[in-house]
């Protein structure tokens, strides 16, 4: 994020390759997932529960008093499952399966929900609903539908490719490095640009992810504590896919939004390495 940063000008410029990297990374990611592998359990149900009508809940909850808060606050909770939550849960001994099949889901539902959501709460433009509806769609549907229809057609018709791809999986983590450069050299842009920058409102937009990322960790562990999955459960509604957030907000929300997600990727990765920590302490 610091490389964002500093060099944001370089970078900013390359935002046009950002649903490039989420596409090659969903792809690195669902490539190793089987359809026969893929086991739904009430968990799953409830987290997807509490993604979207909690979404929209706080969106409800907040709107009314900043409107740019709301869309921070929504798009920290709508946000699917990061591609690395499950590396974190196999690190921290949680359920790999159950993680990588909410990831699944919650990408499927994220890529319904988040046209449908953003249409509601501010048509693209002059455009009617449907119109921005369709323009939305067209953008973050194919993003998070055709890695895993590529994925499970390579699986069937091309195994020597799959095998491929999949022995290519450690690149996920450099894709995701560069892609989170580059928002964040597009988010500084952003607010480098503004006239007058309302400080305290950045601030307040951080604080308020934190709350949501808490919330979410807090609440994903509890829920997911009844199925002993506490820690997939955890993970599956607490780390997001923070790089797809900001470039929905970005594209599709006031800008100033992203900032919520921005904030949120500190407060995730604080939180992980503090259970890694405890976790390698309690085996030492």
């Amino acid at each position: 994020m610091i490389t964002g940063v500093v060099f944001y000008r370089f970078f900013d410029k390359l935002s046009p390759v950002i649903p490039s990297l989420i596409f090659i990374m969903l792809l690195l990611t669902f490539s190793k997932l089987s359809p026969r592998k893929v086991r739904f359990s009430p968990l799953h149900g409830w987290l997807v529960l509490i993604q979207t009508v909690g979404s929209v809940g706080v969106y409800l909850l907040l709107v009314g008093w900043d409107k740019t808060v709301a869309e921070s606050a929504l798009i920290c909770v709508l946000a699917p499952t990061a591609t690395s939550a499950a590396v974190v849960t196999g690190m921290l001994g949680g359920s790999v399966a159950a993680l990588t099949t909410y990831t699944l889901i919650c990408n499927l539902v994220v890529a319904v929900m988040a046209p449908l959501t953003f249409s509601l709460i501010g048509p693209v433009g002059d455009a009617t609903f449907w119109t921005s509806f369709g323009q939305i769609s067209l953008k973050v549907l194919p993003l998070l539908v055709l890695p895993l229809a590529v994925a499970w057609s390579l699986q069937r018709w091309l195994p020597g490719v799959n095998r491929r791809i999949t022995s290519l999986h450690g690149m996920a983590f450099y894709l995701w490095t560069i892609a989170l450069i580059i928002v964040t050299a597009r988010t500084v842009s952003f607010l480098v640009n503004q006239e007058n920058l309302n400080i305290g409102m950045t601030v307040l937009i951080a604080l308020v992810s934190l709350l949501i990322c808490a919330l979410q960790f807090f609440v994903g562990k509890r829920l997911g504590r009844r199925y002993k999955k506490t820690i997939a459960g955890g993970q599956a509604l607490g780390q997001k896919n923070t790089v797809l957030a900001i470039w929905m907000a970005q594209s599709f929300l006031n800008p100033l939004s992203s900032l919520g997600p921005a904030a949120y990727v500190l407060w995730q990765n604080a939180f992980n390495s503090w259970q890694l920590y405890r976790r390698r302490k309690t085996q030492a």
